[in-house]
């Protein structure tokens, strides 16, 4: 596919996902290859349903579309679809990055160093230590990697609505027996919420609390307890809102938190890299991404 601007053949690059309109990685890679002065540009690709994935990766083929985020729902989707993984996408076969080599698809994960990198501070804390994170999708497995990789905790609890879908994320994951899957629904018993209380890190790996989604407002932990307390560390994946509901409530109860945001650059920069081999003026994208943030805030205020 070609774009024709000011002379210039464009490199095409894109977002795969499902209503992810309200996704900050245009504005991110853009300005990354705008300040670079680069002929390349990023947009999104909505796909309604995974029986579809396979026809947008076959038309990227064809296109010459360079190369591709991937996100929910689509992260372990597209994997039978690639002609080929890195070692950590193999590991946990998830995909978030995707290049296009001549036709040639090959898959990466980045989200697990992207993840790790606003914890890196605190790795001493954390280790030996029970953590625990919610969701069963691919962004929860990288974060499972990532603690095994650069935390090593005791264990790690996996809270989730429906303890099959738990089995199927796992499913073929070499390192399980580090991971206890419990129900969220148990964090309403006595013995669930002191489980919560005794993790070092709690993170919040499901889209809950994404504006613009019906459940914007809502936090994926149960609220009206106390839950949290200092000492521990929240993270939480959604990034829009840079403040959300869960880490409202950590906050206010003197938890240290981890906004998004933070994975959504680290994760972002080592992609940009693997399209382009340089490296993302990572200082720049944030002054942009916090102005246009802000800016979005104050007109929700309005």
């Amino acid at each position: 596919m070609t774009v024709v601007s000011a002379n210039r053949a464009k490199r095409i690059f894109g977002l795969i996902g499902k209503n992810v309109d309200y996704s900050w990685s245009p504005l991110i890679h853009n300005t990354a290859f705008e300040t670079l002065g680069m002929p390349c540009v990023y947009t999104i690709f909505n796909i309604a349903s995974p029986e579809l994935v396979a026809d947008a990766l076959r038309g990227s083929r064809a296109l010459g579309i360079q190369g591709f985020s991937v996100t929910i729902p689509y992260k372990k989707t597209v994997v039978p679809f690639l002609d080929e993984l890195s070692p950590e996408a193999q590991t946990i076969r998830a995909v978030n990055t995707i290049v296009n080599d001549n036709g040639h698809l090959s898959g990466h994960n980045t989200d697990i160093s992207g993840f790790a990198a606003p914890l890196l501070p605190w790795a001493e804390r954390i280790r030996g230590k029970r953590v625990c994170i919610f969701g069963n999708g691919g962004a929860a497995l990288a974060a499972i990697e990532a603690f095994r990789l650069h935390f090593r905790p005791s264990s790690i609890l996996l809270f989730v609505r429906e303890l099959h879908k738990a089995d199927e994320m796992l499913d073929g994951y070499l390192h399980r027996s580090l991971v206890t899957p419990c129900l969220t629904s148990d964090l309403e018993l006595p013995l669930g919420g002191q489980q919560l209380q005794e993790c070092s890190v709690i993170v919040n790996a499901t889209p809950v609390g994404t504006a613009g989604r019906t459940d914007a407002g809502k936090s994926a932990v149960p609220s009206g307890r106390e839950l949290f307390h200092p000492g521990q560390i929240v993270y939480d994946m959604v990034y829009n809102p840079l403040e959300t509901p869960l880490l409202a409530e950590a906050r206010s109860a003197g938890a240290e938190t981890v906004s998004g945001i933070e994975m959504l650059l680290a994760q972002a920069a080592s992609a940009f890299f693997i399209w382009t081999g340089c490296q993302m003026p990572v200082d720049t994208v944030r002054n942009v991404l916090m102005h246009e943030i802000g800016e979005a805030d104050g007109h929700n205020c309005r």
